[in-house]
């Protein structure tokens, strides 16, 4: 009997969001829609700098108070608001937050084969910038605000909408300025963001990788001084010549592999989904006596799982002369460098100078704009209905807890203790068209399973 009832607990747990949950949309109707609203967005420039997220909140607004959803906006500067609505739940759960940014990344035009503020329909695809970075997890929260406010739901929990500002690098405009001055309105025990992705191969959906973690942002400058001069008498103090050594020497440093509670449980279960030949490689990655062998294949062969196991660094810009025939007193190079959680990044700083050592090159640190948090928990009522929503919408496929190796603001939030998962739309393996590259796109099957997969996984938290 004891068993019977632990399962009954589960049962009844797992459908603690809603005392009645309401009929399936239908979802022909709603993919309509859900494009209408998605190519508005896309259409309004917000490209950041200088961000302009206010027409984008405004449009929001508009929206949700049609239906009757109040809805509010929130600006440290005027031209870049954040809105946040709620739909209330008895209080009987804490809130779950959908959260989506409306500012974007630039764009060189003269790359692109479309405009990218037109959002073009073309061969099943909309091509804009913000297509998948994030427009689409705008839409999706918006549109299931509406349907949760249509279905007239009894939700136990408040279910929150935030369209936020400056999550391309001005963070203090969007989530931090939210939760230094209205954490009230935003606070909840569970997040939904940006940073996963449901993956299939010849159109069918393999997994679904669920972002419990990221990679931690640390960024550092390096600085080579030497003496200026004429171009025709070449010095050995030259700084440029430095600074190439130093960045070489950086460039071909690795740090040790490391594997966590994320890393560990999405190796294990990818090697359940994939051929005998990739699965025999993700559960020998697991076993210490091999996993060196394994770290090299991927990092010559599977680059994104190599980065999922490794503090990275990648030089990024170079700075240095302002003519041809004068040797610069001064020369720069960024390396950008994605931290594995629980990095110690003071002794990976040491360790970098250590690598550098002789050649008189400073290396100076920035202040993070993001924190380092450790894993969100993958026991949790809302992770549970990701997996179920999982199990309906892809029969056959798996959930994987994975680490998103670039960042989203869904840091902060773990840092005030909010479980957060990141998540996406359905991806081809192969697909172009990625977050910040040139004809940036979406297809719009998969932006309606997105809307679908979202709306499934907040019934269930």
């Amino acid at each position: 009997m004891f068993p019977a009832r632990l399962t009954l607990v589960f049962l009844l747990s797992s459908l603690t969001a809603f005392a009645a949950p309401p009929a399936a949309p239908d979802w022909r109707k709603v993919d309509a829609e859900t494009l209408r609203h998605f190519r508005a967005l896309l259409r309004i420039d917000t490209v950041n700098p200088p961000g302009n997220e206010t027409a984008a909140a405004q449009y929001l607004r508009r929206v949700l108070n049609r239906e009757g959803i109040p809805a509010r906006l929130f600006a440290l500067e005027p031209a870049r608001a954040n809105l946040v609505a709620r739909i209330r739940g008895d209080g009987s759960a804490r809130p779950v937050a959908i959260l989506g940014h409306t500012d974007t990344v630039a764009f060189d035009r003269a790359r692109w084969t479309v405009d990218p503020l037109a959002a073009v329909r073309r061969h099943g695809f909309i091509f804009a910038r913000g297509a998948i970075d994030d427009k689409d997890i705008v839409a999706a929260g918006l549109m299931v605000m509406l349907l949760l406010e249509r279905s007239h739901a009894r939700l136990h929990r408040d279910v929150i909408f935030i369209a936020e500002a400056g999550e391309e690098g001005t963070p203090h405009v969007g989530i931090d300025f939210l939760i230094d001055r209205h954490w009230n309105e935003i606070a909840a025990e569970y997040a939904l963001a940006e940073g996963g992705a449901a993956v299939s191969r010849n159109g069918k959906v393999r997994y679904v990788a669920v972002a419990t973690a990221e990679k931690v942002p640390r960024g550092v400058t390096l600085i080579a001084r030497g003496v200026s001069g004429h171009a025709s008498r070449p010095s050995p103090d030259n700084a440029i010549v430095r600074l190439a050594q130093a960045v070489a020497r950086l460039g071909a440093w690795r740090t040790p592999m490391r594997l966590d509670e994320t890393t560990r449980a999405y190796f294990a279960r990818l090697a359940a989904i994939s051929s005998p030949e990739d699965a025999d490689r993700y559960r020998r990655l697991l076993d210490p006596s091999q996993a060196a062998e394994i770290d090299r294949y991927l990092e010559r062969y599977e680059l994104a799982h190599y980065a999922l196991l490794h503090t990275t660094l990648a030089p990024t810009i170079l700075k240095a002369g302002f003519a041809r025939n004068v040797i610069p007193a001064e020369a720069e190079a960024y390396l950008d460098i994605r931290a594995l959680p629980g990095e110690d990044v003071p002794r990976l700083y040491e360790e970098m100078r250590a690598a550098i050592a002789g050649l008189d090159v400073e290396i100076v640190t920035h202040k993070p704009d993001r924190p380092a948090t450790p894993p969100s928990r993958i026991d949790t009522a809302l992770y549970r209905a990701l997996e179920h929503a999982q199990e309906k919408l892809f029969p056959g496929a798996v959930t994987l807890p994975s680490m998103l190796t670039g960042a989203t603001d869904l840091a902060q939030l773990r840092a005030r203790g909010v479980q957060s998962y990141g998540i996406g739309p359905v991806v081809e393996a192969g697909d172009r068209g990625e977050a910040h590259g040139d004809d940036e796109r979406i297809r719009e099957a998969s932006l309606f399973k997105l809307v679908e997969f979202l709306w499934y996984a907040v019934l269930g938290a």
